[in-house]
Order: C-alpha cells, then structure tokens, then sequence
C-alpha cells in the first residue's frame, strides 16, 4: 500500500516535469532539453529563499516567480531566434542552455549536495494498522492532482487554453485566424515553468539540490511524455504515474532495485516498439 502510494507521489511529480515537455513540444514543436535544469534552479532558489527567511510560503513563491521569468527569458532570448530553424539547432542551443544553467549552478553554490527540510516536518499518519504513511507523501498527491485538473480545465475552457490547442494543432492557420503564436508559445513556456517549480519544490523532499538535480527526473520524465504520447497532456500524466509506479516497485524489490532505470527506459522501449506514438499518442499525418 505504502510502496504504491510513493509512487503515486514519485509519479505525480514525473508527471509535472512531463507536462513542460509535452505543452512545449505539443505548442511549439520543439525538445526543451532545458526543462530539468529550469527544475533544478527552482530548487535553489527555495534553498536560498528558505536559508534567509526561514519562511517556506516565501521560498516556494519566489522560486515560481524565478522559474516563470527564466523560462520566459530563455524562450526570448534562445529559441525565438531560431523558431525557423532546423530541429537539430534547437536540440543543440537546449543542451547548451542547460550546461549553461549547470555551469552557472556550480559556480554560485558549489558542487556540495544542500538539504532543504520544508515539508519533511509536517510528519507521517498512520492510515492502517502498522501501516504510516508520510503527510508529504499525501500532500504531494493532493497538490499534484490539482494542478493537473486546473491545467486540464485552463487548456479547455479558457480563450487562451483554446489558442495553445488551436497553435498545437496548425501554427499557421491559427496565425491566419488571429492568435499571437508568439505570445501562446511564451505563455506556454510560463506555464511549463510554474509547474517545475512545483516538481522542485515536491523532488526536493525525495533529494539534496545539486547542479545536476533536475537532470536525471528531466531524463524520466521526457521518458514520461514519450511514454504517453509526445504533445498529449493527459498522455503526460499517464506516463508520468506509471514510470512513477515502475520506479517505486522495482526499488521495493531487493533483486531487481539495482536495475531499476534499466527497467525503466526498457518500458520505453517495449511501449515504442508496441505503439510508436506513446500511449495516447495520435498519428500525426504529413501533408505532401
């Protein structure tokens, strides 16, 4: 129950992290290989906040505020220059701009691992007999699925959420039809970002921050949105739970824990070879 549970949480968080991916490449048809590392410096932004203030409330805003303005300014100033360019120049400034944020990481604060205790202190209940369960664990389920409802809801009722699918499904009949592409595509990024600063705030229970924080669940979590279906946001959340679920178990389990990312990216493998376009993935036909 318990080991199911943590991976409901471990997997809410992929699923976050997916949801940039997803938005982005669905939007914008583009790989932000940045995404973790954007993760990564919403983590320090609430070590440092948390270091100063001690306030965890002050600490989780400001690190949205951060991640919201980076993704923005890494939108401006990297890839709208190049929104004409082959795919292989984005996919090259994505890494660079993530070995850039890396780079930059080690410089301020080192290479040393930093703790952040925040929701760590709220506990554990016990929901069964023998059975206790961590009230973080609980709020990051509770919080996770919010999120993702409030963002379903936004993507399909407001005016905007029904440019972003309008953008996602013709760019250029949506621009004919009087959408700012440009502006739809920031706003996605913003969107994207908020939600890393989410997936830090919940990643930062599980890890220290580091430099490489946000690489290894940025690798997953692509995994995630490959798994559900690149561009599909419900496929996101889908791949997101069950990498999520996969990871928790295999690590539950002595023999198998040590192979657990290969159990993982081999899921990848296997659900590709089954079904190209991921779970929820729609076959995207090429006109001539």
């Amino acid at each position: 129950m318990v080991t199911l549970l943590d991976g409901l949480s471990l997997g809410a968080i992929y699923a976050l992290i997916a949801l940039g991916y997803t938005m982005v490449y669905g939007i914008a048809k583009m790989l932000n290989f940045a995404h973790g590392d954007v993760i990564m410096v919403g983590a320090y932004a609430i070590f440092t906040v948390f270091s100063i203030t001690g306030n965890p409330v002050i600490a989780f805003i400001v690190s949205i505020i951060l991640c919201v303005v980076l993704g923005i300014v890494i939108e401006k100033l990297a890839y709208k220059p190049l929104r004409t360019a082959s795919p292989l120049a984005v996919l090259i400034t994505a890494i660079g701009v993530s070995n850039l944020l890396q780079g930059l990481a080690q410089l301020i604060f080192g290479t040393e691992p930093k703790s952040v205790i925040i929701l760590n202190k709220l506990g554990s209940v016990e929901i069964a007999d023998g059975i206790i369960l961590n009230i973080s664990t609980i709020v990051t389920l509770v919080l996770s699925a919010i999120i993702m409802i409030v963002l379903t809801l936004f993507i399909k009722k407001t005016k905007t959420g029904r440019a972003m699918l309008a953008v996602s499904e013709d760019k250029g009949a949506a621009q004919l039809m009087g959408v700012n592409v440009n502006k739809i595509i920031m706003i996605t990024f913003a969107i994207g970002s908020a939600l890393a600063a989410f997936a830090s705030l919940f990643y930062l229970i599980k890890i220290p921050v580091s430099p490489s924080f946000g690489a290894l669940p940025g690798i997953k979590a692509f995994a995630a949105a490959v798994i559900g279906g690149i561009g599909s946001i419900p496929g996101a959340m889908v791949g997101g739970i069950l990498l999520g679920l996969v990871e928790n178990i295999c690590l539950s389990i002595d023999v198998i824990a040590p192979y657990t990312t290969s159990i993982e990216f081999g899921l990848l493998i296997l659900i590709l070879l089954v079904k190209p376009t991921g779970i929820l993935g729609k076959k995207i036909r090429e006109k001539v």
